[in-house]
């Protein structure tokens, strides 16, 4: 069953969780600071009420007792829905949080969690969205650096003339590196900007995405994406000595936990 509140102001929410007491704190919690709340305990449901009350942002539990969220974020996206997506979830490995960051979410928050932590992933996910409106927004600048090419419009990417597949976290962080090509960039800055934490994150996901694309990017010659030790990482051709063979890890981080699956391959 689906429930209802429309406060003065705010934006319009979804709350997906099938435990009663966590779903009324939130929705409480939400109502108070002035959103408008719907709520829902399972995955199907879920989808059907996105479809209909198209909020701003879901707060998805991962289990649910039918369709888990990470499924219920896939259908979404592959449907075209990129609706914002905070997972809500007891699954604290670092490989389960990175499947929900490839599926398609845009933040996590591990139970048991603070309603301070919530209110401030939700304001920042919010606020990344909250930009010039895109009927009123110029035409977004194809990136380019030495023969690779990021096309924002399509959500395209090629090098060497080929298309490359990104996940859309890949997209967004090969589109700060392309943006920032030949500046240093540390870890803290890419969460920043590619995750949006307000505060520290986990810095192992940003290792771990800058191997899937030196997997799908660096797989051609040159290799473009280079680690500054203990600084950072690059975008630029290598300097004198050839860059990192891409066909073995990084020595410079540790092996992430998960490893990337189908649309990971190297080229």
């Amino acid at each position: 069953m689906v429930g209802t509140h429309a406060p003065t102001g705010g934006h319009r929410l979804l709350v997906v969780e099938d435990e009663p007491a966590i779903r009324t704190l939130l929705e409480s919690a939400l109502r108070l600071a002035g959103h408008t709340v719907s709520s829902t305990g399972t995955g199907l449901s879920a989808l059907v009420e996105i479809e209909r009350s198209t909020p701003a942002l879901v707060l998805m539990d991962v289990m649910l007792p039918d369709v888990d969220g990470f499924e219920v974020t896939r259908r979404l996206r592959a449907g075209g829905d990129f609706t914002p997506v905070l997972f809500l979830t007891a699954r604290t490995g670092l490989g389960d949080r990175i499947a929900g960051l490839r599926v398609g979410g845009d933040d996590y928050v591990s139970k048991p969690f603070s309603i301070e932590e919530v209110l401030l992933r939700i304001e920042a996910i919010l606020r990344r969205g909250s930009g010039t409106p895109a009927a009123a927004a110029p035409v977004p600048e194809v990136l380019r650096y030495a023969d690779l090419e990021l096309d924002p419009e399509a959500h395209e990417v090629h090098r060497a003339g080929r298309y490359v597949p990104l996940s859309p976290t890949e997209f967004k962080l090969l589109g700060y590196l392309m943006a920032n090509a030949g500046r240093v960039v540390s870890k803290a800055q890419i969460l920043d900007h590619v995750w949006r934490y307000d505060f520290s994150g986990d810095d192992r996901i940003v290792l771990t995405y800058v191997k899937y694309l030196r997997r799908k990017i660096d797989c051609f010659q040159p290799p473009l994406i280079q680690t500054i030790r203990g600084v950072g990482y690059s975008l630029r051709l290598p300097r004198e000595q050839p860059g990192p063979d891409p066909t073995h890890p990084d020595p410079t981080y540790p092996e992430p936990g998960a490893e990337p699956t189908g649309s990971e391959q190297p080229c």
